[in-house]
């Protein structure tokens, strides 16, 4: 992965994270049907078509992200508007079976942390939003002004890891009975009012906040959990599944699901009836062992590469 794959990762850091990893493990080939689960804005997707003469089916279920790519004109793909979860439903929608690899790049995107209206960042000021989708389901708005003291220390807790949760869910009780809380500024405030870090860890005290606020409004870990079982009904045998996560919560989970799909079923004898648990054939043949991460010149251009974790595993033949 030299020289190549360091011109790759130069050319597009500001684009994708880890894009030469992802290049080795998923292995396009020409004439290979890809599929990038998590599209943002085709950065990934560009480097796959620019490595092999492959279709890409490009999924995301944030429109302005669908508008961006489409504006591309890019030769080879096919857009889709849907979340990752339901891919096996877009494939087929767009007339197609299976396909030889899959990439998701899990969590938020550049663009949508730099456009402040979107409210992903505590960095900018914008409506307190976090909507992938903004035409669907609850903002964080709702969730800030609405849910109990004790559902928003558990929610701050058990998707921020947030150890001061109850502080700080106590500390946004008591400022939206002055008004509500309808800015990411305001609510940023608020956090670092009663959680501290020391400026040796690099890190704003509203991180853990706004994290678990952005896994719960789009179900984050739900549609991990999903995707995964989605993709295994669509990759064919041989097929390279690349997985980039961003925080323990997703990694284990994706973790877990590899090694709980490359574990194989217990002999069974021809003469009595076939299991019909298919979760206990055997799926996937893990690609990598412990999760690979960014290198440090990567890290040092592109600060979200630092906290990226890239697993890999291939499809196998059901291993009865």
């Amino acid at each position: 992965m030299s020289a190549l794959n360091k011109d790759i990762r130069t050319a597009a850091m500001h684009q994708s994270v880890m894009p030469a990893e992802v290049l080795h493990y998923l292995a396009p080939k020409d004439g290979e049907l890809m599929l990038d689960g998590t599209a943002g804005r085709a950065g990934h997707t560009q480097h796959l078509l620019h490595a092999a003469n492959c279709q890409v089916i490009c999924l995301d279920r944030d429109p302005e992200a669908i508008a961006e790519i489409d504006a591309l004109r890019l030769e080879g793909i096919h857009l889709y508007q849907t979340p990752f979860s339901q891919m096996d439903q877009a494939v087929a929608a767009l007339g197609f079976d299976q396909v030889d690899g899959i990439l998701l790049d899990l969590g938020v995107s550049s663009p949508q942390l730099d456009r402040a209206e979107r409210g992903f960042s505590f960095m900018n000021d914008g409506p307190l939003d976090m909507r992938m989708d903004p035409q669907q389901g609850q903002s964080a708005a709702d969730i800030i002004n609405e849910y109990s003291q004790e559902d928003l220390a558990n929610l701050i807790y058990d998707y921020g890891e947030e150890r001061r949760s109850r502080a700080v869910a106590r500390a946004i009780v008591a400022a939206r009975r002055q008004t509500p809380i309808t800015r990411t500024t305001e609510l940023a405030d608020i956090v670092r009012s009663v959680v501290r870090t020391a400026p040796s860890v690099g890190i704003d005290p509203a991180t853990r906040t706004f994290q678990a606020l952005r896994i719960f409004v789009n179900d984050e870990l739900g549609e991990l959990d999903r995707g995964l079982e989605a993709a295994l009904k669509i990759l064919r045998p041989g097929g390279r599944l690349v997985v980039i996560s961003f925080h323990s919560l997703e990694d284990r989970r994706v973790k877990h699901f590899i090694k709980e799909k490359s574990g194989r079923a217990p002999s069974v004898s021809r003469h009595f009836p076939q299991p019909d648990d298919l979760s206990r054939r055997s799926f996937l043949n893990p690609l990598t062992g412990r999760a690979i991460k960014a290198s440090a010149e990567e890290c040092t251009l592109n600060r979200r590469a630092r906290s990226a974790l890239l697993r890999a595993a291939s499809r196998t033949e059901l291993a009865l």
